[in-house]
């Protein structure tokens, strides 16, 4: 596809999105429109990305559907939810509903408003990522361990695989994070990586189309290689707290009636066989 196909296709496609939302979605003061499509990179199967924002909502949602054939993912929206989000993507260091707002090219009444929001956006993608650090900075760096080290034993090619297969986001979370820039998931992975580090990406790339075929090495002295940047590997003296309200009580006594049959009130079981 050359440059004026791929300018034509985003046309095509941006003029679908002004009419989705202008009838499927009444009442909204703006949207953002973007994806692969948008940008004339797309497949036969790639979709519309659409933020959809309204001046007010109960609650925000997503959805799914096709229109005018395309297929078109839907995330709605009001200022406040939507401000929730773009924090909560802030604060994962995984900037997906960032990237849309960011990247997007607006539809709607409230351009101004639509503007001063994409700003806003752009400036927190140009911050880059907080810095790892904490419980789930701890947790990453174990899970890397944890998995790298189900690589050092004699395992059957199946096993090697599905133990890349869990490996592969966690060790480009870890690549990523770790150099200051932001995550991403799925296909961004290692497109991210590319664009920090060709040989990185290269290296890593290599290491899991290997590990695909059975052979775990190079993944090995890969995530070994990270770890080193961050202390080395992560397992003596990892702890992780539970929530302290992660509890249930027994079945038998949320079973128990707390009064009898003749009205008076009944003391837990667990009070009743201490006494």
């Amino acid at each position: 596809m050359d440059e004026l196909q791929r300018d034509n296709l985003a046309e095509q496609v941006l003029a679908a999105a002004r009419r989705c939302v202008a009838n499927r979605y009444v009442g909204a003061a703006f949207a953002y429109a973007t994806g692969s499509l948008m940008r004339g990179e797309g497949t036969a199967f790639s979709d519309i990305d659409l933020v959809v924002v309204f001046p007010s909502l109960e609650r925000a949602w997503r959805e799914s559907f096709t229109h005018e054939g395309f297929p078109v993912e839907a995330f709605i929206h009001d200022e406040e939810t939507l401000a929730h989000y773009l924090h909560a993507d802030a604060e994962s260091g995984c900037p997906i509903v960032v990237n849309m707002v960011a990247a997007g090219r607006i539809v709607g009444s409230d351009i101004e408003r639509a503007r001063l929001i994409q700003a806003k956006a752009a400036g927190v993608l140009a911050s880059g990522p907080k810095l790892l650090a904490g419980a789930s900075y701890d947790m990453l760096r174990y899970q890397v361990t944890d998995l790298a080290d189900d690589l050092r034993g004699d395992r059957s090619p199946e096993e090697i695989a599905a133990i890349a297969a869990a490996l592969y986001q966690k060790l480009a979370d870890l690549i990523l994070l770790g150099r200051g820039a932001w995550t991403g998931r799925g296909k961004w992975a290692p497109r991210l990586i590319r664009k920090l580090d060709v040989q990185l990406a290269a290296e890593f790339d290599a290491a899991f189309r290997l590990a695909a075929q059975g052979d775990g090495s190079q993944i090995l002295a890969l995530a070994d290689r990270e770890l080193a940047l961050h202390g080395g590997r992560c397992f003596d003296g990892f702890r992780q707290e539970a929530p302290l309200g992660a509890r249930r009580l027994n079945r038998d006594e949320e079973a128990a009636p707390l009064v009898s049959s003749e009205g008076v009130a009944k003391a837990p079981a667990s009070t009743r066989a201490s006494s």
